[in-house]
Protein backbone atom coordinates (compact mmCIF):
# COMPACT_ATOMS: atom_id res chain seq x y z
CA UNK A 1 0.00 0.00 0.00
CA UNK A 2 1.40 3.42 -0.99
CA UNK A 3 1.23 6.02 1.77
CA UNK A 4 0.82 9.76 1.47
CA UNK A 5 4.39 10.21 2.71
CA UNK A 6 5.70 8.04 -0.12
CA UNK A 7 4.02 10.00 -2.90
CA UNK A 8 4.28 13.53 -1.50
CA UNK A 9 7.15 15.96 -1.79
CA UNK A 10 8.58 16.90 1.61
CA UNK A 11 9.57 20.37 0.38
CA UNK A 12 6.65 22.36 1.90
CA UNK A 13 7.12 20.64 5.26
CA UNK A 14 10.89 21.24 5.29
CA UNK A 15 10.50 24.88 4.35
CA UNK A 16 7.79 25.32 6.97
CA UNK A 17 10.07 23.89 9.64
CA UNK A 18 12.95 26.13 8.58
CA UNK A 19 10.80 29.27 8.64
CA UNK A 20 9.25 28.40 12.00
CA UNK A 21 12.70 27.93 13.49
CA UNK A 22 13.80 31.30 12.09
CA UNK A 23 10.67 32.99 13.46
CA UNK A 24 11.33 31.51 16.91
CA UNK A 25 14.96 32.63 16.88
CA UNK A 26 14.04 36.15 15.71
CA UNK A 27 11.57 36.33 18.59
CA UNK A 28 14.31 35.27 21.01
CA UNK A 29 12.34 32.26 22.25
CA UNK A 30 14.31 29.14 23.19
CA UNK A 31 13.28 25.72 21.94
CA UNK A 32 12.36 24.41 25.40
CA UNK A 33 10.52 27.62 26.31
CA UNK A 34 8.46 27.38 23.13
CA UNK A 35 7.71 23.72 23.77
CA UNK A 36 6.57 24.55 27.30
CA UNK A 37 4.30 27.41 26.21
CA UNK A 38 2.77 25.27 23.46
CA UNK A 39 2.48 22.28 25.82
CA UNK A 40 4.49 20.08 23.47
CA UNK A 41 7.54 17.93 24.10
CA UNK A 42 11.01 19.12 23.12
CA UNK A 43 11.21 16.15 20.73
CA UNK A 44 8.04 17.28 18.95
CA UNK A 45 9.42 20.78 18.54
CA UNK A 46 12.61 19.36 17.07
CA UNK A 47 10.68 17.20 14.59
CA UNK A 48 8.57 20.18 13.51
CA UNK A 49 11.55 22.45 12.92
CA UNK A 50 13.42 19.67 11.11
CA UNK A 51 10.46 19.26 8.75
CA UNK A 52 9.91 15.68 9.83
CA UNK A 53 6.22 15.91 10.63
CA UNK A 54 3.15 17.65 9.12
CA UNK A 55 1.41 20.38 11.09
CA UNK A 56 -2.16 21.58 11.35
CA UNK A 57 -2.80 25.13 10.22
CA UNK A 58 -4.25 25.79 13.70
CA UNK A 59 -0.96 24.76 15.35
CA UNK A 60 1.05 26.97 13.02
CA UNK A 61 -1.19 29.92 13.79
CA UNK A 62 -0.66 29.29 17.51
CA UNK A 63 3.12 29.25 17.05
CA UNK A 64 3.02 32.46 15.04
CA UNK A 65 1.07 34.22 17.79
CA UNK A 66 3.66 33.07 20.34
CA UNK A 67 6.51 34.39 18.18
CA UNK A 68 4.77 37.61 17.18
CA UNK A 69 5.20 36.72 13.50
CA UNK A 70 4.09 39.42 11.00
CA UNK A 71 0.72 38.73 9.38
CA UNK A 72 2.15 38.30 5.86
CA UNK A 73 4.60 35.62 7.00
CA UNK A 74 1.90 33.97 9.09
CA UNK A 75 -0.19 33.69 5.92
CA UNK A 76 2.69 31.92 4.17
CA UNK A 77 3.31 29.53 7.07
CA UNK A 78 -0.34 28.57 7.36
CA UNK A 79 -0.46 27.99 3.60
CA UNK A 80 2.64 25.79 3.78
CA UNK A 81 1.04 23.76 6.56
CA UNK A 82 -1.97 23.09 4.35
CA UNK A 83 0.23 22.21 1.36
CA UNK A 84 2.41 19.86 3.43
CA UNK A 85 -0.58 17.51 3.68
CA UNK A 86 -1.15 17.44 -0.07
CA UNK A 87 -1.49 13.91 -1.38
CA UNK A 88 0.00 14.69 -4.78
CA UNK A 89 3.60 14.99 -5.85
CA UNK A 90 2.73 17.94 -8.08
CA UNK A 91 2.55 21.34 -6.40
CA UNK A 92 1.18 24.35 -8.23
CA UNK A 93 2.28 26.60 -5.41
CA UNK A 94 0.97 29.73 -7.09
CA UNK A 95 -2.54 28.53 -6.28
CA UNK A 96 -1.90 28.09 -2.56
CA UNK A 97 0.97 30.28 -1.40
CA UNK A 98 1.03 34.07 -1.89
CA UNK A 99 2.74 35.13 -5.12
CA UNK A 100 5.30 37.30 -3.36
CA UNK A 101 6.71 34.33 -1.48
CA UNK A 102 9.15 32.24 -3.53
CA UNK A 103 9.41 28.78 -2.02
CA UNK A 104 12.32 27.89 -4.27
CA UNK A 105 14.49 30.74 -2.97
CA UNK A 106 14.43 29.25 0.54
CA UNK A 107 15.87 26.02 -0.83
CA UNK A 108 18.43 27.87 -2.92
CA UNK A 109 19.73 29.74 0.13
CA UNK A 110 20.08 26.49 2.10
CA UNK A 111 21.81 24.53 -0.69
CA UNK A 112 25.51 23.72 -0.81
CA UNK A 113 25.54 22.90 -4.53
CA UNK A 114 23.30 23.81 -7.46
CA UNK A 115 23.38 22.00 -10.80
CA UNK A 116 21.26 23.78 -13.37
CA UNK A 117 20.46 23.20 -17.03
CA UNK A 118 18.70 25.87 -19.10
CA UNK A 119 17.71 25.71 -22.75
CA UNK A 120 15.52 28.81 -23.05
CA UNK A 121 16.70 31.48 -20.59
CA UNK A 122 19.94 32.34 -18.82
CA UNK A 123 19.83 30.92 -15.25
CA UNK A 124 18.48 33.51 -12.82
CA UNK A 125 21.61 33.53 -10.66
CA UNK A 126 23.68 34.58 -13.69
CA UNK A 127 21.39 37.17 -15.28
CA UNK A 128 22.33 40.82 -15.70
CA UNK A 129 19.79 43.43 -14.52
CA UNK A 130 19.01 44.43 -18.13
CA UNK A 131 18.39 40.81 -19.16
CA UNK A 132 16.17 40.25 -16.12
CA UNK A 133 14.26 43.44 -16.88
CA UNK A 134 13.74 42.36 -20.51
CA UNK A 135 12.38 38.97 -19.45
CA UNK A 136 10.16 40.50 -16.73
CA UNK A 137 8.67 42.97 -19.19
CA UNK A 138 7.80 40.10 -21.53
CA UNK A 139 5.50 38.51 -18.95
CA UNK A 140 1.83 39.31 -19.67
CA UNK A 141 0.33 41.73 -17.18
CA UNK A 142 3.62 42.89 -15.65
CA UNK A 143 3.82 46.64 -15.14
CA UNK A 144 7.08 48.59 -15.36
CA UNK A 145 7.08 48.86 -11.58
CA UNK A 146 6.64 45.11 -11.19
CA UNK A 147 9.46 44.46 -13.64
CA UNK A 148 11.79 46.67 -11.60
CA UNK A 149 10.82 44.79 -8.46
CA UNK A 150 11.78 41.54 -10.20
CA UNK A 151 15.18 43.06 -11.02
CA UNK A 152 15.71 44.04 -7.37
CA UNK A 153 14.71 40.64 -6.06
CA UNK A 154 16.94 38.87 -8.59
CA UNK A 155 19.92 40.96 -7.46
CA UNK A 156 19.24 40.05 -3.83
CA UNK A 157 18.97 36.39 -4.78
CA UNK A 158 22.32 36.47 -6.61
CA UNK A 159 24.12 37.54 -3.42
CA UNK A 160 24.00 33.89 -2.31
CA UNK A 161 26.93 33.21 -4.67
CA UNK A 162 29.25 35.65 -2.91
CA UNK A 163 28.25 35.22 0.72
CA UNK A 164 30.89 34.21 3.27
CA UNK A 165 28.84 32.60 6.03
CA UNK A 166 27.69 30.03 5.46
CA UNK A 167 30.00 29.30 2.55
CA UNK A 168 28.58 30.21 -0.84
CA UNK A 169 27.14 27.24 -2.75
CA UNK A 170 28.79 25.78 -5.81
CA UNK A 171 26.95 26.60 -9.03
CA UNK A 172 27.47 24.33 -12.03
CA UNK A 173 25.51 25.64 -15.00
CA UNK A 174 24.99 24.06 -18.41
CA UNK A 175 23.25 26.29 -20.95
CA UNK A 176 22.13 25.56 -24.48
CA UNK A 177 24.00 27.44 -27.18
CA UNK A 178 20.69 28.34 -28.81
CA UNK A 179 19.70 30.77 -26.05
CA UNK A 180 22.90 32.77 -26.66
CA UNK A 181 21.82 33.51 -30.24
CA UNK A 182 18.61 35.27 -29.15
CA UNK A 183 18.67 38.82 -30.44
CA UNK A 184 18.10 41.08 -27.46
CA UNK A 185 19.77 44.41 -26.75
CA UNK A 186 20.98 43.04 -23.44
CA UNK A 187 22.59 39.84 -24.79
CA UNK A 188 26.17 41.12 -25.40
CA UNK A 189 26.49 42.27 -21.79
CA UNK A 190 24.81 39.08 -20.65
CA UNK A 191 27.36 36.97 -22.50
CA UNK A 192 30.15 39.01 -20.89
CA UNK A 193 28.71 38.18 -17.48
CA UNK A 194 28.52 34.47 -18.31
CA UNK A 195 32.15 34.50 -19.47
CA UNK A 196 33.37 36.26 -16.33
CA UNK A 197 31.14 34.35 -13.91
CA UNK A 198 33.25 31.21 -13.99
CA UNK A 199 36.28 33.18 -12.81
CA UNK A 200 34.78 32.64 -9.36
CA UNK A 201 36.06 29.44 -7.71
CA UNK A 202 32.52 28.25 -6.93
CA UNK A 203 30.99 28.80 -10.38
CA UNK A 204 31.32 26.95 -13.68
CA UNK A 205 29.44 27.75 -16.90
CA UNK A 206 29.46 25.25 -19.76
CA UNK A 207 27.74 25.43 -23.14
CA UNK A 208 25.84 22.60 -24.78
CA UNK A 209 26.67 23.16 -28.47
CA UNK A 210 24.09 23.10 -31.24
CA UNK A 211 25.66 20.08 -32.92
CA UNK A 212 25.58 17.84 -29.86
CA UNK A 213 23.69 14.58 -29.52
CA UNK A 214 20.11 15.02 -28.28
CA UNK A 215 19.76 13.76 -24.70
CA UNK A 216 16.74 12.89 -22.59
CA UNK A 217 17.54 15.85 -20.33
CA UNK A 218 17.02 18.26 -23.21
CA UNK A 219 13.66 16.70 -23.96
CA UNK A 220 12.60 17.17 -20.32
CA UNK A 221 13.67 20.83 -20.29
CA UNK A 222 15.34 23.11 -17.75
CA UNK A 223 15.86 21.98 -14.16
CA UNK A 224 17.90 22.55 -11.03
CA UNK A 225 19.33 19.84 -8.75
CA UNK A 226 19.88 21.15 -5.23
CA UNK A 227 22.25 19.37 -2.84
CA UNK A 228 22.38 20.35 0.83
CA UNK A 229 25.12 20.47 3.48
CA UNK A 230 25.97 17.25 5.30
CA UNK A 231 25.84 16.67 9.02
CA UNK A 232 28.25 13.90 9.78
CA UNK A 233 27.95 11.26 7.05
CA UNK A 234 24.43 12.26 5.99
CA UNK A 235 22.86 15.25 4.26
CA UNK A 236 20.63 17.32 6.52
CA UNK A 237 18.04 17.41 3.73
CA UNK A 238 17.46 15.17 0.72
CA UNK A 239 18.66 16.27 -2.70
CA UNK A 240 15.79 18.00 -4.48
CA UNK A 241 15.00 18.65 -8.13
CA UNK A 242 13.17 21.83 -9.10
CA UNK A 243 11.62 22.40 -12.51
CA UNK A 244 9.09 24.96 -13.68
CA UNK A 245 6.01 24.21 -15.77
CA UNK A 246 3.31 26.44 -17.22
CA UNK A 247 0.98 26.33 -14.21
CA UNK A 248 3.44 25.97 -11.33
CA UNK A 249 6.53 24.05 -10.34
CA UNK A 250 7.65 20.53 -9.50
CA UNK A 251 9.66 19.82 -6.37
CA UNK A 252 10.93 16.24 -6.56
CA UNK A 253 12.83 14.55 -3.74
CA UNK A 254 12.06 10.85 -4.08
CA UNK A 255 15.23 8.83 -4.62
CA UNK A 256 14.23 7.41 -8.01
CA UNK A 257 13.15 10.82 -9.30
CA UNK A 258 16.39 12.50 -8.27
CA UNK A 259 18.38 9.61 -9.74
CA UNK A 260 16.73 10.11 -13.14
CA UNK A 261 17.67 13.79 -13.21
CA UNK A 262 21.19 13.07 -11.96
CA UNK A 263 21.63 10.63 -14.86
CA UNK A 264 20.29 13.28 -17.23
CA UNK A 265 22.79 15.76 -15.81
CA UNK A 266 25.63 13.33 -16.49
CA UNK A 267 24.51 13.02 -20.11
CA UNK A 268 24.37 16.80 -20.49
CA UNK A 269 27.83 17.38 -19.05
CA UNK A 270 29.25 14.64 -21.26
CA UNK A 271 27.96 16.49 -24.34
CA UNK A 272 28.92 19.98 -23.10
CA UNK A 273 32.08 21.90 -23.89
CA UNK A 274 34.72 22.46 -21.23
CA UNK A 275 34.60 25.71 -19.26
CA UNK A 276 37.45 27.17 -21.31
CA UNK A 277 36.01 26.09 -24.68
CA UNK A 278 32.63 27.43 -23.56
CA UNK A 279 34.19 30.82 -22.91
CA UNK A 280 35.72 30.85 -26.39
CA UNK A 281 32.42 29.91 -28.03
CA UNK A 282 30.49 32.55 -26.08
CA UNK A 283 33.00 35.20 -27.11
CA UNK A 284 32.68 34.16 -30.77
CA UNK A 285 28.87 34.29 -30.57
CA UNK A 286 29.00 37.74 -29.05
CA UNK A 287 31.34 39.06 -31.76
CA UNK A 288 29.65 37.40 -34.73
CA UNK A 289 25.98 37.67 -33.81
CA UNK A 290 25.74 40.62 -31.48
CA UNK A 291 28.64 42.79 -32.58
Amino acid sequence: MVTVTEISSTVPRRELGRLLRQAREVAGVGLEAAASDLEWSRAKMYRIEAGQTPLRALDVDQMCRLYGTPSELTEVLVSLAKESKSKGWYHAYGEVIPRWFQLYVGLEVAASRLRTYEHALVPGLLQTPDYTRYIAQMRPGNTEEEAERVVELRAERQSVLTRRRPAAPELDAVISESLLHRRTASMPAQIDKLISASDAPNISVRVLPLGCRLTVAEVVGGFVILDFPTRGARSAEPTTVYTEVLSGALYLDRVEEVKSYAEGWSLLTAESLSVEDSRKLMQEIKENCHG
